[in-house]
């Protein structure tokens, strides 16, 4: 990632963890909740962040993203409105500034509540 660009994820409702990610996961690594994105999933497990971001036209080839949370040095919660209806987080990383658009069928409150439960240990 180029040091001024933004990464950007959309959550779309909540899902299953995929197997293969399953298989990703360290000894003493759990997955704590999974949401459907627009073509894969993020995953969050006590230890990190998974992006799983399926590309090219078969998605065939997948790009996995890894985010350790001691690296999270800030994050901002945005609430939707009444014009704007998805909410929006962001991260200030040491990797980068990510942004994390929430649609309606993500509660908020409770995204908010797990990067706080998972940054701040």
């Amino acid at each position: 990632m180029e040091a001024n660009q933004v990464l950007t994820w959309t959550l779309i409702s909540e899902c299953e963890v995929p197997n293969d990610v399953k298989e990703m996961l360290i000894e003493g690594e759990e997955a704590v909740v999974a949401y459907k994105t627009i073509r894969d999933c993020a995953i969050f497990t006590t230890k990190r962040l998974i992006v799983r971001d399926s590309q090219g036209i078969t998605g065939k080839k997948i790009e996995v993203y890894s985010l350790p949370y001691n690296s999270i040095n800030m994050w901002s919660v945005e609430t939707a409105g009444i014009i704007d209806v998805n909410s929006e987080v962001e991260l200030w990383t040491r990797a980068g500034h990510i942004k994390i658009k929430l649609s309606r069928g993500v509660n908020v409150k409770k995204f908010d509540n797990l990067m706080a439960s998972v940054t701040l240990k």
